[in-house]
């Protein structure tokens, strides 16, 4: 019998991460979860910490104990990210500070520690977030887009960098999902960004982990660097 898959997930207090967590715990993998409060609710086979992704000796030390419990890391979800939803001249520089340190710097510490740890074993699947508002350039979205983007491009190094240790990095680009992400948008704004979609809906969950669930296959081997966005937007 094989062993269950260690899948790490950042930002799983709500929404897509902590729906995240309780799929890959229902097929019976290992499931570590993070985010900057606690929990509020209990999963089995799953465990979690306390941490902001942007802390360097945070993240060490969240793989350190992964590495020491389990001997191993097969996928990492980076989830955690924080959206700036205004335009530009109302944008703060502090704002503009803390979507970058979360959404690109925290990205980059997650996937090169699980790297150092993946590559032990030749395998590891490597999944980031990437949005909708990066290909159709969404106006109030500037600094958000723009952390979006560096992580696109930063995936596509990584995937060429990790490809030797049998590591694939790919992206998800969701649509708006009603979470607390876009609830503080007004609806007529939303309304409006879904007419202009090709599938003209809210995305699901279930979109965005059928997609995951894609990238993590161990037959998806040879596919790396790339980014799929939902709702039929290219």
């Amino acid at each position: 019998m094989s062993e269950p898959q260690v899948v790490f997930i950042t930002g799983t207090r709500k929404g897509i991460g902590k729906a995240l967590a309780e799929h890959f715990a229902k097929n019976g993998a290992i499931v570590v979860g993070c985010s900057r409060k606690p929990v509020e609710w209990d999963l089995q086979n799953y465990s979690h910490h306390i941490a902001d992704v942007a802390d360097e000796a945070q993240v060490k030390q969240i793989i350190s104990t992964i590495q020491k419990t389990h001997g191993r890391l097969d996928i990492v979800i980076n989830n955690a990210g924080i959206a700036s939803m205004n335009h530009s001249l109302l944008t703060p520089g502090t704002m503009v500070d803390r979507v970058m340190q979360t959404n690109l710097r925290g990205v980059f510490l997650v996937c090169r520690e699980s790297a150092k740890v993946m590559r032990k074993r030749k395998y590891g699947r490597i999944i980031n977030f990437s949005t909708i508002a990066v290909p159709m350039n969404l106006e109030g979205e500037a600094i958000y887009a723009s952390s979006k983007s560096a992580v696109e491009t930063l995936t596509r190094v990584l995937a060429k960098e990790f490809a030797p240790y049998g590591i694939t990095c790919n992206l998800v680009g969701p649509t708006p999902i009603d979470t607390d992400l876009i609830r503080a948008v007004p609806k007529h704004k939303i309304d409006a960004l879904i007419e202009s979609m090709p599938i003209k809906r809210l995305g699901l969950f279930a979109d965005v982990i059928n997609v995951i669930d894609f990238f993590v296959k161990p037959e998806s081997s040879y596919i790396t660097g790339q980014t799929l966005y939902l709702g039929g937007v290219s």
